[in-house]
């Protein structure tokens, strides 16, 4: 005989319910805390990690919300020494930028290797570089060097929009390798 539970469990079972209801909605629309920005770094007028305040002074303005939780801003047209014109996005946390941004992506719209010319001026800088991955997809050209406060990670596997990221090196989610004493030469 299957019995009814007394009026009180079955209150207390609907607010556990809701209460369940309403955390894993909060969850899944991203109403969940934002942590604080990171600090301010600026590479020759490139913000590589910072506020929404600094990537806006910088030119990062044309925003879009990605998904519930980040916030793309993009500057068109911009150089990186005497290469470009190249598109650029910092990504933040929150959907309105709130929690600031780790990185910066930079990439060609039209031309792949274009992206090259830019690690190709690292290297002459003196900037050494090693590999991540076994050569399969998505692995990475690292460059870094013991005197910068950023590494650069290039896509070296991809079929899309090959891209530049200049990562902070306190940024420790990014991959990371051991740099060789190995000359570096790109074709091209």
């Amino acid at each position: 005989m299957i019995r009814t539970p007394p009026a009180a469990l079955r209150r207390h079972r609907n607010r556990w319910v809701a209460f369940v209801g309403v955390a894993l909605l909060a969850e899944l629309t991203g109403c969940s805390e934002v942590r604080d920005p990171p600090p301010t770094l600026l590479a020759q007028g490139l913000p590589i990690s910072g506020t929404r305040a600094d990537a806006r002074r910088a030119g990062f303005t044309e925003c879009v919300n990605m998904d519930a939780v980040s916030l793309r801003c993009r500057r068109r047209a911009i150089r990186v020494g005497p290469l470009g014109p190249f598109e650029a996005a910092v990504d933040m946390v929150g959907s309105d930028g709130e929690g600031g941004f780790d990185q910066l992506t930079i990439w060609h719209e039209r031309d792949n290797n274009a992206v090259y010319g830019i690690a190709r001026l690292f290297a002459a800088a003196g900037w050494k570089h090693c590999y991540t991955g076994d050569g399969a997809r998505g692995d990475q050209m690292i460059l870094s060097h013991p005197a910068a406060r950023v590494r650069v990670s290039m896509d070296v596997s991809y079929y899309a929009k090959r891209r530049i990221r200049l990562v902070p090196d306190w940024n420790r989610r990014e991959r990371r390798c051991t740099p060789s004493d190995r000359a570096f030469r790109l074709n091209g």
